[in-house]
């Protein structure tokens, strides 16, 4: 079966953001490159954006987390978009309330974690760096949503 693994676009932040979200699910990342790495007088980088991410991966289970710093000349990532969110299935109620607990610190919550009408342990909320998740427990199905 085929991984979904979410790529997360950051306004010169990813560093900070990826550190805070190995801080949650733990693990190590398998990749860090930096802009710099791939500069060259073809396609230089300002010294502003050497040193940002030009990819970085988390293994989170089966799945990776990837994301990247945009360049400023690509423009700003909109980060009041709503249209897409990372979900998460959690193995258990305990792990539901760890991962929620964690990546919505210091964020907005739109649905606390909770019982659903649909059955299943569920919350919604931004993170402080302005992505989007779901959480959700559902003993039918033990981590998958």
């Amino acid at each position: 079966m085929a991984l979904i693994n979410p790529y997360i676009n950051f306004n010169g932040n990813a560093e900070e953001a990826f550190n805070f979200y190995k801080s949650v699910f733990g693990g190590e990342f398998v990749t860090i490159m930096r802009f710099k790495d791939f500069s060259n007088p073809e396609n230089p980088f300002s010294e502003d954006e050497a040193n940002k991410i030009m990819h970085i991966a988390l293994p989170i289970g089966k799945n990776i987390l990837m994301g990247n710093d945009v360049p400023e000349s690509m423009g700003r990532v909109s980060e009041n978009e709503n249209r897409s969110k990372i979900a998460i299935g959690a193995e258990s109620r305990e792990e539901a309330d760890k991962l929620f607990t964690g990546l919505s610190s210091d964020g907005t919550i739109e649905m606390p974690i909770g019982d659903s009408p649909w059955n299943s342990y569920f919350g919604m909320f931004r993170d402080k760096y302005g992505i989007e998740w779901m959480v959700d427990y559902d003993p039918k199905f033990k981590g998958q949503i």
